[in-house]
């Protein structure tokens, strides 16, 4: 692994010679000063963002204290101590005793003015007010009562990005309700190996989706899935591509448009500080996806420290992220209206049409924070798209990429061809902490391929192979305190065994969630990658368990193995392919596979090369070895080969021709 690294780094050490270290934006003196972090920096008696920080990590306790009065959180009950300490990172609580509620804190905002606009590919377009917010929220709040739902039980739903899931799950959380969502291009198997271990009491759907000029219809595909999932006793139909509902009225499904009452008071639950909001999905080389619980508070105390002080979102801003119900920038986005800002949400492909629809959002709807992927940035500079000559995008203040590393390159698209004053954020962190490690920051500046800083409160830092703190060299990014958005617990991991052998098994008591990173001269950072077997494409993780259960249908495969290899500053999946005695891969078997993993799991899990190879290599236990074959392929020694079984099949996964196109 060390050899490893210290290739990495005189790759990127001359990169950085070369290409980094230039100073792109720096905000001036007025626009600092007028910013929500400058303020929360001068109340707390500081001068300069890094002793603001170090403040924050070493004096944990009081920073997140006086960032919840600064954001104006309306705690319903008071913490008892806001950390007790724990037998290790994994152990502490944060705000015990507190009591708050997660629909209220996003709801307190009133009037005429829209909290969502919505816009879809086919051009509809949808204002929802903050009154009119509420009342609906009340409504479906109401509804969900009605059918017995009560606190702790689950909502799943299958849905576009569209008002009514935004809705929906604050009707939940007003209740204690426990929210989880996937996107409607997930296929039926992805979707049941989900939901399916929650137990959701209630499935809301749509009758379909647009997507890249095309009508999809979900009702066939949401139809078979709440077959699977014995748990579901009632469902909502959402009318998205019709004007009204097309199913029956029976016992167990209802319309959306049934449910909008008047006249309905909206109450809110008083629920603990750790009451659990979310479930979120991140899934390995075996088995179901992991379902991760986020808790109400360290989600809100999180998102609102990002929004309002690292993006410097308010009540006069428009915030758009281009994103899925399946992501959580979703959840993170949503959180958007705790700011009083005003969210901008699009349902469709960002590619639709010329490529430049979310510009021409941008522009029509003047989005003030423009968030997006790192994949998306890149593709519209292969596409020669210039919108600085093409749009007015004089609203815009920030644009926000995450998912992936912003290639340098990137950097120089964005202020040659889209807007030279402007705060460009490349942020990290996952669907782990449902928020970022390293942030965006409006009063610092940007330099070419680093993300700005660390977050607030949170202690990041690098790390070496044997656990020593190292800067400007690189290695594996690390948090070696505990914050309040980690995950409450796993699902269906009483114990906690899952969850610890997550982020807690490199480094003893360290979280570290297997990212490769570099902290630079001027205390930003640059992010390479992941360290570890987990799929990035275009910046959504996924496993490559997904993966596998759809290839061992094929009875041609005796074995597969899947890996992310590092493309384009981007990461493209690989499958490997061992076949039965006299069978070839052929473009037949190839379109087979991608086609049944695309119909179970999503397009994004689809590889982009499928290579038929003669042996896999596995340790002595039988164990396939993702890791030695990734590193392989990328050209770096495998160190530890006495562990494995066939090291000498390593050998013709170096220098694969195919490995070194695009085509």
């Amino acid at each position: 692994m060390m050899v490893m690294m210290r290739i990495i780094g005189v790759i990127h050490n001359k990169k950085k010679e070369k290409n980094l270290s230039k100073i792109l934006w720096e905000p001036s003196h007025d626009r600092k000063k007028k910013t929500a972090m400058y303020r929360f920096m001068r109340q707390q008696g500081f001068k300069n963002y890094d002793d603001l920080y170090q403040w924050s990590i070493t004096k944990r306790s009081l920073f997140w204290e006086e960032l919840a009065k600064f954001c104006d959180v309306n705690f319903l009950k008071k913490q008892n101590s806001t950390l007790v300490a724990g037998e290790s990172m994994a152990e502490d609580r944060w705000f015990d005793g507190a009591e708050l509620n997660f629909a209220q804190q996003l709801l307190k905002y009133s009037g005429t003015r829209p909290a969502i606009i919505f816009v879809g590919e086919n051009t509809k377009r949808q204002e929802v007010s903050f009154n009119e917010l509420r009342f609906q929220v009340a409504s479906v709040a109401n509804f969900l009562k009605k059918t017995g739902l009560k606190k702790g039980d689950c909502v799943a739903a299958f849905l576009p990005n569209c008002p009514e899931a935004i809705i929906a799950m604050l009707a939940c959380s007003s209740l204690g309700i426990i929210w989880t969502s996937c996107s409607p291009d997930f296929g039926i198997e992805g979707v049941v190996d989900r939901f399916g271990q929650i137990k959701p009491k209630l499935f809301i759907y749509s009758d379909g989706y647009y997507y890249n000029g095309n009508v999809y219809d979900s009702l066939k595909i949401a139809g078979q899935i709440a077959n699977k999932i014995s748990s579901i006793k009632h469902e909502i139909v959402i009318p998205f591509i019709s004007e009204d509902c097309t199913n029956d009225r029976s016992s167990l499904k209802t319309c959306w448009l049934d449910i909008i009452e008047t006249d309905v008071d909206l109450h809110f639950e008083s629920l603990p500080f750790d009451h659990p909001l979310y479930v979120l999905y991140s899934s390995g080389t075996t088995g179901s996806p992991k379902c991760i619980v986020h808790g109400a508070g360290g989600t809100l105390l999180q998102h609102l420290k990002e929004h309002i002080l690292h993006y410097d979102i308010g009540k006069d801003d428009r915030l758009f992220y281009f994103t899925t119900c399946g992501w959580m920038m979703w959840n993170w986005m949503v959180s958007g209206l705790a700011t009083g800002s005003t969210l901008v949400i699009y349902d469709g492909s960002p590619f639709y049409n010329d490529g430049n629809i979310l510009w021409d959002l941008a522009e029509s709807e003047n989005v003030t924070v423009f968030g997006v992927s790192a994949k998306y940035i890149s593709a519209q500079e292969k596409a020669a798209i210039k919108p600085r000559s093409t749009h007015d995008l004089s609203s815009i203040k920030t644009i926000l990429s995450t998912g992936s590393p912003l290639a340098p390159e990137s950097f120089d698209y964005v202020y040659n061809d889209v807007k030279t004053d402007i705060q460009l954020s490349s942020v990290s962190g996952g669907t782990d902490i449902i928020s970022c490690f390293v942030s965006g920051n409006p009063i610092l500046p940007v330099i070419k391929g680093e993300l700005q800083c660390m977050g607030l409160g949170m202690a990041v830092e690098v790390f070496d192979d044997d656990g020593n703190s190292i800067t400007e060299k690189d290695g594996e990014l690390v948090c070696t305190k505990s914050f309040p958005s980690m995950p409450i617990y796993f699902w269906n991991d009483p114990n906690n065994h899952l969850y610890k052998n997550a982020y807690f098994k490199k480094y003893k008591g360290i979280w570290c969630q297997g990212d490769f990173a570099v902290i630079t001269k001027s205390k930003g950072m640059i992010i390479h990658g992941r360290s570890d077997t987990v799929l990035n494409p275009g910046g959504v993780r996924i496993g490559t368990a997904d993966i596998y259960s759809q290839v061992e249908k094929f009875d041609q495969v005796l074995e597969s193995i899947v890996i992310g290899q590092n493309w384009n500053y981007d990461v493209r999946i690989i499958l490997f392919l061992v076949l039965r005695e006299n069978i070839i891969l052929d473009d037949a078997l190839k379109s087979s596979i991608r086609e049944l993993i695309k119909k179970n799991t999503s397009p994004k899990h689809v590889p982009s090369k499928i290579i038929q190879v003669d042996e896999i290599p596995r340790t002595r236990s039988g164990k396939i070895v993702e890791l030695a074959v990734k590193k392989t392929v990328e050209g770096y020694e495998v160190e530890n080969t006495a562990a494995i079984a066939n090291p000498e099949c390593l050998i013709k996964f170096r220098n694969i021709p195919e490995l070194r196109s695009d085509i």
